[in-house]
């Protein structure tokens, strides 16, 4: 029973995190280490990836009217088809360099120092960005986006394969750089995670051999099913809390964070 509580809380960490930009891979680290899923390693490094798969299919509900292309009406339908064009050229970027570079982040990157680092910088980076420079808004809608400024998120959100970054945190706020508005370009954010989490996870399905046992499938079910349901209120709130306010409040909770990250590391 107590595994299965684990598997709980690991899929609502991931639900929360992986939408604020407060990263879900130092959450999910900090977890483990506290209370270690009684599982292999392999297992493990499949787990984390794949019960993203939940927090996926709840942007996919929750915008299913924008995302479905194949509509009656064929003005909303081409709408539909741009919009997944841009989605697919603003995700080229992190998907190439993360083909590259899958095997060199798990190996030398998904360290600890490395977590505490990135948490800590982005974090000082929010508040800079917040509350130093004011960034002229020029886009107002999805339809406004172009496909240069489609690959100009793509980069920021190629800063995300550094555990620890936070891959909405580097879109939103590289939307806002650009000149998105914030409601429009987290709405972006959250369809950029589509192709990229859902590769992510095939990826390393693939990469495992799918070789689990019966409770390990059902561990990866119950996450992904636990980070679905989170996603959903967790996304919702996301889109009114970035109407109203900056991201300077999750700057300071990084910072932290990478404190106590290092604090627990250090003395453990």
């Amino acid at each position: 029973m107590i595994e299965f509580i684990k598997v709980f809380m690991l899929g609502v960490i991931q639900g929360i995190t992986e939408w604020l930009p407060i990263s879900s891979t130092g959450h999910l680290l900090l977890f483990d280490e506290l209370f270690p899923l009684n599982a292999s390693e392999s297992f493990l490094s499949v787990f984390t990836v794949v019960i993203q798969l939940g927090s996926i299919l709840a942007v996919v509900v929750l915008y299913w009217s924008k995302l479905w292309p194949f509509k009656s009406d064929k003005k909303e339908m081409k709408k539909s088809f741009i919009l997944w064009s841009k989605v697919l050229t603003a995700s080229i970027p992190a998907a190439i360099a993360g083909l590259l570079l899958d095997d060199i982040i798990d190996s030398k990157l998904s360290t600890w120092y490395v977590i505490a680092l990135a948490l800590f910088v982005y974090g000082v980076l929010y508040i800079i960005l917040e509350k130093k420079i004011k960034f002229k808004t020029r886009i107002n809608s999805l339809e406004e986006i172009t496909y240069l400024d489609s690959i100009k998120i793509g980069a920021f959100q190629m800063l995300a394969l550094i555990p620890g970054t936070s891959r909405s945190g580097s879109t939103i706020l590289g939307g806002i750089i650009c000149g998105i508005s914030r409601p429009v370009v987290a709405e972006f954010s959250f369809f950029m995670a589509i192709p990229v989490m859902a590769g992510a996870s095939l990826l390393r399905l693939l990469k495992s051999g799918l070789g689990f046992t019966a409770i390990e499938w059902v561990y990866l079910l119950l996450g992904s099913l636990i980070s679905f349901i989170v996603s959903l209120i967790v996304i919702k709130a996301l889109v009114k809390f970035v109407r109203e306010h900056d991201f300077s409040a999750f700057g300071i909770y990084r910072i932290i964070l990478s404190i106590v990250v290092v604090l627990f590391f250090s003395f453990r």
